[in-house]
């Protein structure tokens, strides 16, 4: 398959994803009840709930970021010495 065909079957594909675009409570009922009555009781439980969402979303990030530091500080090349001749290439 050629190149150009491969990504527009792939730009059709996401944008099929995108139309299909349909929201929902990710949230289970349990802990949409806990907080729903705390935020009509005042209390801050739910800004607690979305923080603790946001440091579980974004420890996997940190976790594959830093092995692709230590990936990268690992396996990259040090002090390459290329050895190229001085005289012109015949592409002929």
């Amino acid at each position: 398959m050629k190149k150009g065909l491969k990504i527009f079957l792939f730009i059709i594909a996401l944008g099929f994803t995108a139309l299909n675009y349909q929201p929902v409570k990710a949230q289970c009922a349990i802990c949409s009840a806990n907080v729903a009555s705390n935020v009509k009781d005042g209390q801050k439980t739910a800004g607690g709930l979305n923080h603790g969402i946001m440091y579980l979303l974004g420890a996997p990030y940190l976790a594959i970021a830093a092995l692709g530091i230590i990936w990268y500080k690992k396996y990259r090349r040090k002090n390459v010495d290329l050895n190229m001749r001085s005289e012109k290439l015949n592409l002929n």
